[in-house]
Order: structure tokens, then sequence, then C-alpha cells
């Protein structure tokens, strides 16, 4: 069973502003990224001394986050590497059940949902938003399910409305209607013709998990539970509305030295991010989910085909080594090989979620602060190159 949420715990001091403002603006990891080719690790050997040390570096760099938890599964076999502590003046250290946002991970989530109803042919991947959306803009009604998943849409980013922003800034906890999130740029032109480039978006997710309401008629809520995470054993993935967190968490924090960190776990409310970033889920579920979804047994082969059609682009933020787009999903081609996963960063989180493309191997690695090219470039060099080096290990480690 789901823990029952606990009452949120208070700050010791009230934020920055700063750190409001900003934490406001990567609610759903809007802040805008650069796409990152390349970022090769640092050569080291793979095993566990130098995967350890490498998360330890992270930590205590200047400004790092305080914790940071990598979980490596092999068949039946898990490896857990942690550095730092799960709340600041606690000393515990992360586990693998602690719960934590996982932002725009949560778009891999939406992408396995759509997928599956693909493959029970209750949706189409050439369905437009016409189609199955009708009272949305006619503009955008030539987008289909396909270019939202790719983020090819050319939709307007709705958390990068200016009313959004100060809805969210002004009330942390408001309570947005998901159905009505693309609401705030309802009268904006796409920003290109559908399937001509590639820009990450919000809105594509939003649009996606409507399109999956409208064909099915039943809640997004209801077809995760559904198609997800009762199928795959997700006991602790959940999507909430509030901004409470279930107990144990990994608490997020906006760190700004020589300030102490800022606690921002439950800063705001997951409504307003939904199916693009709203899922609370813990390391173990979140790598149980990314080994099946990643894998080539989760979908039906031809399905699995045209998720797998790429395009150059960046998850947001990049992910280790050079970056492409699928559907719901990104390549990751490092030195050591390729894995496919998603990244996500808000509010006091970053997450890394990745496995081998036959799904027997999978990584994350999940941080304690918002790590993005915006908001941190030069830890984001230093975070991707962590990510690396646990790719080499999983595909390198033990059976090779």
């Amino acid at each position: 069973m789901q823990p029952s949420p606990r009452p949120a715990r208070t700050c010791r001091r009230p934020l920055r502003p700063a750190a409001v403002l900003a934490a406001a603006l990567a609610l759903t990891g809007l802040l805008p990224g650069t796409a990152l080719a390349g970022g090769r690790g640092g050569g080291q050997d793979g095993g566990r001394p130098s995967l350890d040390r490498a998360l330890r570096e992270l930590v205590t760099a200047p400004g790092g986050p305080p914790g940071a938890i990598a979980v490596l599964r092999y068949g039946d076999r898990t490896e857990v590497h942690r550095a730092g502590t799960a709340e600041v003046g606690t000393g515990r250290r992360p586990r693998i059940t602690d719960h934590m946002r996982i932002a725009s991970a949560a778009k891999a989530f939406s992408g396995a949902v759509t997928l599956r109803l693909v493959d029970r042919g209750a949706l189409g991947l050439d369905d437009t938003i016409g189609e199955r959306l009708p009272d949305l803009p006619a503009a955008w009604h030539a987008v289909t399910l396909r270019q939202l998943l790719q983020h090819t849409s050319g939709l307007p980013d709705y958390s990068d409305s200016a009313a959004f922003r100060a809805v969210i800034t002004a009330d942390p906890h408001h309570v947005f209607d998901p159905h009505h999130l693309l609401d705030y740029v309802f009268g904006q032109p796409l920003g290109f013709a559908p399937g001509t480039q590639y820009r990450y978006s919000n809105s594509d997710n939003i649009a996606a998990a409507l399109m999956a309401e409208a064909a099915t008629g039943r809640p997004y809520e209801e077809l995760l539970a559904r198609l997800v995470n009762r199928p795959l054993g997700l006991r602790e993935t959940t999507l909430p509305r509030g901004y409470e967190l279930p107990e144990p968490y990994l608490h997020g924090y906006d760190v700004v030295p020589p300030d102490p960190p800022e606690d921002v776990s439950t800063l705001f409310g997951a409504s307003g991010a939904w199916a693009s970033g709203g899922i609370v889920s813990t390391p173990a579920d979140l790598s149980a989910f990314i080994r099946a979804y990643g894998g080539d047994g989760f979908l039906k082969p031809s399905t699995r085909q045209q998720q797998t059609d790429w395009v150059p682009g960046a998850s947001e933020p990049a992910g280790p080594g050079t970056n492409a787009a699928g559907l719901a999903l990104f390549r990751y081609t490092t030195r050591c090989g390729v894995v496919y996963g998603h990244t996500g960063n808000t509010a006091g989180y970053t997450q890394f979620a990745a496995a081998t493309p036959d799904g027997r191997r999978s990584v994350t690695v999940s941080v304690t602060e918002q790590i993005s090219q915006s908001t941190r470039p030069a830890l984001l060099v230093q975070l991707r190159a962590v990510e690396e080096e646990f790719v080499c290990r999983l595909l390198n480690g033990p059976g090779h």
C-alpha cells in the first residue's frame, strides 16, 4: 500500500525570493537548456570504489546536491551506490525506498500509457489533435500523437507562459486542473510546421495524456495505474495533485553557496506538471519501470520499431553522451555503448533513468538538486560524466 502523506515540514527560515522564482520556473523542467553532445566521462575503471568516489565528488562539489543515489540492476542482482544525506541535518543516507519527484522522467510514463493504447488499437500514432481533441485550437489540429511524443509538434509550451508562471510564483501550492493547462497557450500558434523540427515542450505530454483520456473515456491517472503501475508492480509510484510527499522521502534542495541548502521538497504541488512531470516514485520503482519500458519486451515489435525511429534532440537536462529522441524515449550513445531512457529536473531533483535495449540491465541516478544547463552548467557537465561512468559500469560490469 502507498504510505499516507504526512503534513509537509516547513522550512526553518523563509525561502529566498530568488529561490521561489527559480523553483517556479523549474517546476516542470521549463528552464531553457542547451542540447549537449559528447560529455565524456573521466576514464575511471567503472568499479565500485570509483563510482562511489564519483558520487562523493558530486555531492561535495561547490553548490553540489546534498544527496545522491544510483541503482544498477543486472538480472536479479541490484547494486546500490549512494553519497551524502537524504535530509540535511540528519545524516540519514538515501535509500531505494525513499520517495522523490521524478520530474520529466514522468514523460516516459505518459509515453508508456499512450503506446500501450497504440498496441491495443485504441490510439494510433498518426491520430491528430483535431480528431481526438477538436476543442483545442484549429491551428494545432494537424499535430499527431507521434509528433507529440517526439517533441516535433511545435506546440507552444504552457510552462513558458507568463500567466502560468505568475500563478505558480504567487501560490506554489495552487491546485491546477490538468485538463486546462493548455489554456495558458490557447491563443498561440504552432512554433513551426509539425514534424519539421525538434523542440522539447511540456505541452506535448499534456496533450498526449488528454488524447489517451479522449480515446478511452478514462482518467489518465486510472490509465497510468492499469497499464503501467500495476503490471510492473510499481506500488510506490503515484501521480498526486497536492504538494505533500509520502514518508520516507529524499528531501530536495535549492543550493546557493554560501547560504545553507533550502529545502524545496514540498514547495510545489504536482498538478501544474501532471503527465509532463508530476509523478512521485522511488529509486526502486523507477529502476523497475525503466528496465521494462527501455527494453524491447514492453511493446509490440511494430510499436517498438516506431518508438525507436530517432531524430537529433536532447532530453532536459541532456543525458550522458550524444542524445537522440524517439517516442517518449531517448537514446544515449556513450563511449561504452548505447542505453535508452529519460532524464528530468524540477525544483530540488534531477533524474536519469536508462536501460539496455534488451531490458536486461538498468541504471538510475537521482540527485537532490535541480541541475540543468541554465541552473548549474558546470555541475551538469560533472553529473553527465558521472552518469556515463554508471552506464559504463552497467554495460561492462557483472557478466561481462
